[in-house]
């Protein structure tokens, strides 16, 4: 990593494992080595304990569509946002805005707020607003839903073969609600 800042200028890290103190210790002399500040980033849906030992555990987003109220959603954006500017983070590749509308879905399960896309939609946007007032940049994924297929993405190519009319009544509300509420990226 250090040869890459070194030769290449690049513009960012993602940590996915470790502890909170290498990873603060390696931002730390990532960013000293760097001409150009880099952009850190984390995935992090359920926090930093997502990714890093020994970190405050949250609740995953099916337990939260479950039950949670959406102020108290934006507390816990907010908690994870201040968490994440503590340890150097800049973005978070965070909130999956995946509606879980395919129980054959080996991938998203609970990681969505749920199946019904206005209640995703509603979740969704008060944990972006929270750990953007907190000062950490939200990252919607999976465009355009990947709550339907039956491929994991992190081994092999999902595909939808449902019409376009389907996707966007079923998958797009809650993207369409955290673009009209400002989120800055999407995955």
């Amino acid at each position: 990593v250090t040869q890459l800042i070194d030769s290449f200028n690049i513009g960012g890290l993602i940590f996915f494992q470790g502890g909170p103190a290498r990873q603060l210790s390696l931002t730390n002399f990532y960013q000293s080595r760097s001409v150009t500040p880099l952009l850190i980033g984390i995935d992090g849906e359920w926090g930093l304990s997502m990714r890093l030992d020994s970190t405050m555990r949250f609740p995953r987003q099916m337990t939260l569509g479950a039950g949670a109220k959406p102020e108290q959603v934006y507390q816990m954006g907010v908690e994870i946002g201040r968490q994440c500017k503590r340890m150097g983070i800049h973005i978070n590749f965070a909130p999956d805005a995946d509606v879980n509308n395919n129980p054959a879905n080996p991938i998203i399960n609970s990681r969505s707020f749920g199946e019904d896309k206005n209640a995703v939609a509603d979740l969704a946007v008060q944990y972006m607003r929270g750990m953007q007032d907190a000062g950490v940049l939200a990252c919607a994924k999976h465009f355009p839903g990947h709550g339907f297929v039956v491929a994991d993405s992190h081994v092999s190519m999902p595909v939808d073969e449902r019409e376009f009319d389907q996707i966007a009544q079923h998958d797009m509300q809650p993207f369409k609600a955290l673009i009209d509420d400002g989120i800055p990226a999407i995955m």
